[in-house]
């Protein structure tokens, strides 16, 4: 009778739900410590006072906002963040922008083209696939849209998963046709 224990199965739930909390709790940090560059009050800095509420309402804790804002507004010695905007090629030719926050634009490129070789994409020099995107706001939007091949589709798929498991990586967008 293995697992029939409460404790056993609290812990394993508790592991995965505390992985997820995680992943979301560093992505909002970074995000409210590239923000804070910008002030630190958020009474000034609307793009600050906006992370918060997103950290928020996802129960960040107050404490953990807190230590962000002073990450990157010079209070903490820790490294400063940077963000950065990647080109890709996937599956199918398809045309990417990975948008990055990170504190060492080296090893985040370092771990992206290593994702792209392992899963089939191909890391492309800056500006070459803007021609596939229209950038209004902050959001790039695809002007020009490619049809996948179901194997395409499948390998795309399998590439943006690895992607977004990387802990600096924000955003991907694709001008692959989305399927409804």
């Amino acid at each position: 009778m293995a697992g029939h224990n409460k404790w056993t199965q609290i812990k394993r739930q508790k592991a995965v739900v505390d992985a997820k909390r995680s992943k979301v709790f560093s992505r909002y940090a970074k995000i409210i410590a590239l923000a804070a560059r910008k002030g630190d009050d958020p009474g000034t800095n609307f793009e600050l006072r906006a992370a918060i509420d997103k950290a928020r309402s996802e129960n960040m804790p107050k404490e953990n906002i807190e230590r962000a804002i002073a990450k990157d507004s010079g209070k903490s010695g820790e490294a400063q963040l940077e963000s950065a905007r990647y080109e890709a090629y996937g599956p199918g030719g398809v045309a990417m922008i990975i948008d990055v926050i990170t504190d060492s634009k080296n090893r985040a490129v370092a771990e992206i083209k290593h994702i792209l070789n392992e899963k089939g994409g191909k890391f492309a020099e800056q500006g070459s696939v803007l021609w596939a995107f229209e950038l209004s706001g902050e959001k790039p939007s695809a002007k020009i849209t490619v049809e996948l091949s179901s194997a395409d589709k499948e390998a795309l798929e399998k590439l943006i998963e690895a992607l977004e498991e990387s802990e600096d990586v924000q955003e991907i967008f694709t001008n692959s046709v989305k399927s409804s």
